[in-house]
């Protein structure tokens, strides 16, 4: 274990990526393109599936302006990311500790490390159920069975830090594909999809649909991909002029901006498929994973749709586990400048996820995973105004970023979000406590 001075961001990786001198602009962006899909993962996760399939079971298309909103609202941190990355050399976790009081600093690691445990339980039990569902693996060994892609990434990223993203755009690829199949299948109404995206008052008033959208808008930014993209912009190799500088935030924007549209599409048409197939036929009550993979295939007549489904949840689960560990890592050295062996850091941050999987699933039952998923929203939910924060709050620093800091206009901006979202997710947690409250 050691503790280097002024490290970069995942040495091992940094600045490993060569990127062309030349004009062409689609040269450039295949180079810097890879760094938004490692991100937008994280708005796909086993977690945001539970909520999506309950608002279109239960709203039908109604709930699909939220998730646009939501989608926008991460567009603009990631974006907040990038330009923190490359302006300052800094992933959030340095910056925080370079800001921050010591005391301070060991509070928002440990938060932070939370989060990640609980982002990893929620992706790792997505996995487990989807090898259940596929392959009638039993739940405790299905949450073992994950634990080896630990190996993968440490595989992968001995290669090459572009393994590691062919992997995970790979994955990201089969997720889109199982659910353009899944909506041809469920034929939806088109005019009722453009209706969903457009903003409802009955969704302010409603109070059950209410709960669920403030679901979605907290399970789907996640706090550990403001660290991780912060970090993995900083493997491109830019020249460290201004002008190289600007070229490499305008690109690593769109990057990420392409990125989580993908995961626009694939988060509406969970909600799409799961309105068409449920809403609309009587089963408005499904909420759970298992329960909408069993009924698919028979409201479809499609005998595939229920593994195309499973499929999407397996290669969802296995790509936001990998991002999961690799945010774990840079945390922990950005925050404490403590390395740890890659294979260590990594098994460490999975360990602290199966355990309580395993407890919950021997001692309560197969039944607990719904209670886990979202037992590890909450959590996550609880450190996400910690992230956004002082990220927004960085990148607004003109002395930290000199000629790279927010305009005016982006800082009200930001600072609107995250007002927006520090509200909402207080909001989400305090009915979740007092929902609590009311069981004991």
């Amino acid at each position: 274990m050691s503790r280097p001075a002024n490290q970069p961001s995942l040495p091992e990786v940094h600045r490993s990526i060569k990127v062309p001198s030349s004009q062409g602009f689609w040269r450039k962006m295949l180079a810097y393109a890879g760094p938004g899909y490692l991100v937008s993962v994280g708005y796909m996760d086993p977690g945001n599936w539970a909520t999506d399939i309950a608002g279109g079971a239960k709203f039908g298309y109604a709930l699909l302006t939220v998730i646009l909103l939501s989608n926008l609202m991460a567009i603009l941190l990631q974006s907040l990311c990038v330009r923190l990355g490359v302006a300052t050399g800094r992933d959030l976790a340095q910056a925080c500790r370079d800001y921050f009081s010591p005391r301070v600093n060991f509070c928002l690691w440990v938060l932070c490390e939370i989060a990640i445990a609980a982002c990893d339980l929620a992706e790792l039990l997505g996995s487990a159920i989807a090898l259940q569902l596929l392959f009638g693996i039993p739940l405790v060994w299905g949450v073992c069975i994950t634990g080896f892609d630990v190996l993968m990434l440490l595989f992968l990223q001995h290669k090459g830090f572009r393994y590691v993203e062919a992997l995970v755009i790979m994955l990201v690829a089969t997720v889109g594909i199982c659910f353009a199949a899944e909506m041809l299948f469920s034929r939806p109404d088109v005019g009722g999809i453009l209706l969903g995206y457009m903003p409802k008052p009955e969704i302010l008033h409603n109070p059950g649909m209410l709960y669920i959208s403030i679901g979605i808008l907290g399970a789907t930014v996640m706090p550990h991909n403001l660290y991780l993209h912060s970090s993995i912009v900083q493997t491109r190799d830019w020249q460290p002029t201004t002008e190289k500088r600007w070229e490499a935030i305008k690109f690593g924007t769109i990057d990420s901006t392409v990125a989580l549209s993908f995961a626009l599409f694939i988060n509406s048409a969970i909600l799409i498929v799961s309105a068409a197939t449920f809403h609309f036929s009587g089963y408005q009550d499904v909420a759970e994973i298992q329960d909408a993979y069993k009924l698919l295939s028979p409201l479809l007549g499609v005998s595939a749709a229920s593994a195309i489904f499973g499929l999407a949840l397996l290669a969802s689960g296995q790509s936001s586990t990998l991002t999961a560990t690799l945010a774990g890592q840079i945390v922990m050295e950005g925050f404490l400048q403590m390395r740890l062996p890659s294979w260590l850091r990594r098994l460490a941050t999975r360990l602290i996820a199966i355990i309580p999987a395993l407890i919950a699933i021997i001692f309560f039952g197969e039944t607990s995973t719904g209670s886990l998923l979202v037992f590890s929203q909450v959590v996550l939910s609880l450190q996400l105004s910690f992230a956004v924060v002082p990220l927004v709050m960085f990148t607004s620093n003109r002395r930290l970023m000199g000629e790279f800091v927010n305009p005016v206009w982006l800082k009200l901006l930001a600072g609107g979000v995250a007002t927006i979202i520090v509200g909402l997710n207080g909001w989400l947690l305090l009915q979740t406590f007092l929902g609590w409250l009311h069981l004991i």
